[in-house]
């Protein structure tokens, strides 16, 4: 029988978002079951990190940017080691308070990790879709289980799956890297639908650039997990 589940911590890295960072701070310290939330700052050139402390998270930060793997990971070192660990997006807004429907099947002990499932974007805002089609792909192959979106951060993980999802790949390869972990670990996954709300990446050159170091990141991820097996 799993142990229960004692304590709650959301985990929420974090560059530049000074704009939303207090708002989803705050949202997450409201779900009965969080007991702390940590913000990692990356190496923030904004306010990110002031906001968040004030609107009353413990604040970690990195003396460089590290990329999401690497914050996480400090996140989730700093937790409590009977702690259930909660991982938000930090422009989530009020809707981090939400993320209660991710960590009500991990506390009753019916899953050892949960997986937002996020409304579509509005209109044609998005159009990562050759990314998750890769993930998507990697996920299939290396386990036999379709993930409906594989690259969605918004999870939560028993002190027991995070340890087995170890060691986390880099930057934006973690999610996908995770879910190949656990599964062959033989943990237990669920994708639970969650109306949470979010920036969503446009058509700028910059998105098209975040787009293709998301892309690296996955395939170099499904490179190393295809060597693991």
């Amino acid at each position: 029988m799993n142990d229960p589940v004692r304590a709650v911590v959301a985990i929420i890295p974090a560059f530049d978002e000074a704009d939303r960072i207090a708002e989803t701070v705050r949202a997450a310290a409201s779900i009965p079951s969080v007991t702390s939330v940590i913000v990692v700052d990356d190496a923030s050139s904004d306010q990110t990190g002031e906001r968040a402390r004030a609107a009353g998270a413990t604040v970690l930060r990195n003396d460089r940017n590290r990329g999401k793997a690497a914050a996480m990971l400090l996140g989730a070192r700093a937790a409590p080691a009977d702690a259930a660990l909660l991982f938000l997006d930090a422009d989530l807004g009020e809707t981090a308070r939400h993320a209660a429907a991710l960590i009500e099947p991990v506390a009753r002990g019916e899953t050892d990790a949960t997986i937002a499932l996020l409304p579509p974007p509005p209109g044609s805002v998005g159009g990562h879709g050759f990314v998750v089609r890769l993930a998507r792909r990697g996920i299939l192959r290396a386990t036999g289980w379709t993930a409906t979106q594989p690259l969605s951060g918004q999870r939560c993980l028993t002190r027991a799956a995070f340890d087995a999802a170890m060691p986390f790949a880099a930057r934006f390869g973690v999610e996908t890297a995770m879910t190949i972990d656990l599964l062959r670990a033989g943990m237990r996954v669920r994708e639970v639908p969650v109306p949470f709300a979010h920036r969503w990446s446009g058509t700028t050159w910059r998105d098209q650039l975040h787009r293709l170091r998301q892309f690296l990141d996955v395939a170099s991820a499904l490179a190393g997990r295809r060597t693991a097996s």
